[in-house]
């Protein structure tokens, strides 16, 4: 089991901060040509085929730049920083790839990916990705809505929330090899969260098939909760009673809830979450890192749709 990472241990806002300036200097950040990242051919991902639906009511709001959302991620099980995920992502297999389905429900069994993917429909929604770092995203998602999925495998009465976990295997996920978390990396949802139409089951970005830095093949997009919610590469969903534990809030219990749904007036305990830095197509290097904050909205502008969700919920206990 790995041990609990210390809150001395994250790096503090303003250290990673200055520690990207470093890499961006040296040619290695945000503004860095994807060439200088991996090799080409990691970056290059298959255009998704068939039909894509536009989600109508997607955000209009400026988008990230598909070079800027597939080189600064955070994919711990591909390393800690930023850079990371991308220089190591050609070492995750994902052909072919099972998902097993169990629990409190009436059809679970093992999956192969296709057979996930086959009955249903694509659709391009474009939603904000909150970190709780005090950044954001604004991608074109594509996928199909959690809940189509879920139902196929008819969770009975006692299926209160819904659990998942990643691929385990530290050859192909080299950042498994440290104990910075509990491995395999383990998410959770109410089962009305999962439910919600919001939540999506991506398979792709930017008309792309999702590259394996993002995520891939399967990933949650829950766009009213911060970005380690939309656990990556999923090989695990389990119907479960109670509610599950999940990898952060075991490392870090006062930093990370169960719910971390955006709440700018929930500080994370070592810095403001009342304003976000966006990273889109517009901010290119070092101006990336130092455009002008906006204020955090409440569930990450989208409180119309899940506020709903929490009625009777004390959102500062449950953060």
């Amino acid at each position: 089991m790995a041990s609990k990472i210390r809150s001395s241990e994250i790096t503090p806002e303003s250290v990673f901060r200055e520690r990207r300036l470093i890499l961006q200097a040296a040619g290695l950040g945000l503004g860095a040509s994807a060439s200088t990242l991996l090799p080409s051919e990691a970056m290059a991902k298959t255009p998704l085929t068939g039909d894509i639906a536009k989600w109508p009511d997607s955000t209009d709001e400026m988008q990230t730049s598909y070079e800027q959302a597939t080189t600064y991620n955070n994919f711990y099980e591909l390393g800690t920083a930023k850079g990371d995920p991308v220089k190591n992502a050609d070492k995750l297999i994902t052909e072919p790839w099972t998902v097993e389905v169990g629990g409190q429900c009436e059809k679970g069994g093992k999956f192969a990916l296709e057979d996930i993917l086959k009955p249903h429909a694509l659709e391009e929604r474009i939603y904000r990705l909150r970190c709780v770092e005090a950044w954001s995203m604004v991608i074109p998602w594509v996928g199909f809505p959690l809940a189509d999925l879920l139902k196929r495998f008819e969770p009975n009465s006692r299926a209160k929330y819904v659990e998942f976990k990643t691929l385990y295997d530290p050859v192909q996920l080299p950042g498994q090899k440290f104990p910075v978390l509990q491995w395999p990396y383990s998410e959770g949802l109410r089962i009305d969260e999962a439910m919600h139409p919001l939540t999506l089951m991506a398979v792709g970005l930017y008309g792309k098939t999702l590259p394996n830095q993002s995520g891939a093949p399967l990933r949650l997009v829950v766009p009213w909760k911060y970005g380690f919610k939309s656990i990556k590469s999923i090989v695990s969903i389990n119907f479960v009673e109670l509610q599950p534990q999940t990898s952060w809030n075991i490392s870090a219990p006062r930093e990370y809830g169960f719910y971390s749904n955006v709440n700018p007036r929930v500080s994370h305990p070592r810095w403001s979450q009342a304003k976000e830095r966006r990273l889109d197509g517009g901010s290119k290097g070092f101006s990336a890192l130092f455009s002008d904050k906006r204020k955090t909205e409440m569930f990450n502008g989208y409180a119309d749709e899940v506020a709903s969700l929490y009625t009777d919920l004390d959102l500062k206990k449950n953060f």
